[in-house]
């Protein structure tokens, strides 16, 4: 079977990304292993994962079960609200690495801003640190909204690598990314298939895919791709696995993006950071 073509952008320093990658949520235990190492062994060389999934071992099993060479996947993961804090962050990127099983984790963010412990900045300065003395190669943030984002920038004088943000036809933010490719910083999607806003069952999004003879999740991924966003779907299905990632095929025109934006919620349907906070 061939191998998986997904198509790349890149850090500010050049490094690549995948802009389809593997998300792992609820993934866990044998199976969750199994499903991961099957996705890597099939092309994905993204995985997305966090403190907070409780998966951290399970997908540094994969990795090693899949065969495939370390240093040819990126792993992201992120830090747990309850370990937001200048060492309680410190210890819990270390727990982490510790249960991936890696001496470097590749993407390191914030999972939530959770503004009422007010420590999102001291966690920052610490990201900044290990990336500094190696134990992460890229700093990040999830889950972020622009004045939050400019608050690390104006203390710092650093802009977050990436900002993992829900986002999908239904959820275009596209204030968000205007603002996140100013600054240079990587818009990744998560939800990208819009399941909690009931995405795959809207008309416009099944026309288009029916137009094009392929699967609504596939219009969805190579909405987002188009525009240079990173997308994390997930599933444990090799074929749905292969699927989400196999997009060439996919060609979006003028008429399918104008019938797409009709889905738009607005802004105000994503989660807000400034009241949502998970710990």
């Amino acid at each position: 079977m061939a191998a998986l073509s997904i198509p790349m952008t890149a850090f500010r320093d050049g490094t690549p990304v995948p802009l389809v990658g593997f998300g792992t949520n609820a993934m866990k235990g044998v199976e969750g292993a199994a499903g991961i190492a099957n996705a890597l062994r099939a092309g994905y060389r993204l995985v997305d994962t966090a403190a907070q999934y409780g998966n951290e071992a399970a997908v540094g099993q994969g990795l090693v079960d899949s065969g495939v060479d370390r240093d040819e996947v990126l792993v992201t993961t992120k830090v747990a609200g309850g370990d937001q804090g200048r060492e309680a962050a410190r210890r819990g990127v270390e727990e982490s690495a510790r249960r991936l099983g890696l001496e470097r984790i590749d993407i390191v963010l914030i999972h939530w801003p959770n503004p009422s412990r007010g420590l999102a900045l001291e966690t920052w300065r610490t990201l900044l640190d290990l990336r500094e003395e190696g134990l992460i190669a890229h700093a990040g943030v999830s889950n972020f909204r622009r004045e939050q984002l400019e608050e690390l920038h104006a203390a710092t004088g650093e802009w977050p690598e990436i900002n993992q943000i829900q986002l999908s036809p239904a959820l275009p933010r596209t204030e968000a990314v205007a603002f996140h490719a100013e600054h240079g910083i990587l818009t990744q999607a998560w939800g990208p298939l819009g399941g909690r806003e009931g995405l795959p069952a809207q008309f416009a999004l099944r026309r288009v895919a029916a137009e094009h003879r392929v699967e609504p999740s596939q219009v969805s991924l190579r909405w987002a791709v188009d525009q240079g966003i990173i997308v994390i779907p997930k599933s444990t299905d090799p074929e749905r696995q292969r699927r989400n990632a196999s997009l060439d095929g996919v060609l979006l025109n003028d008429a399918d993006r104008a019938l797409l934006a009709s889905l738009d919620l607005g802004e105000d349907a994503a989660w807000d950071s400034r009241t949502h906070e998970e710990w």
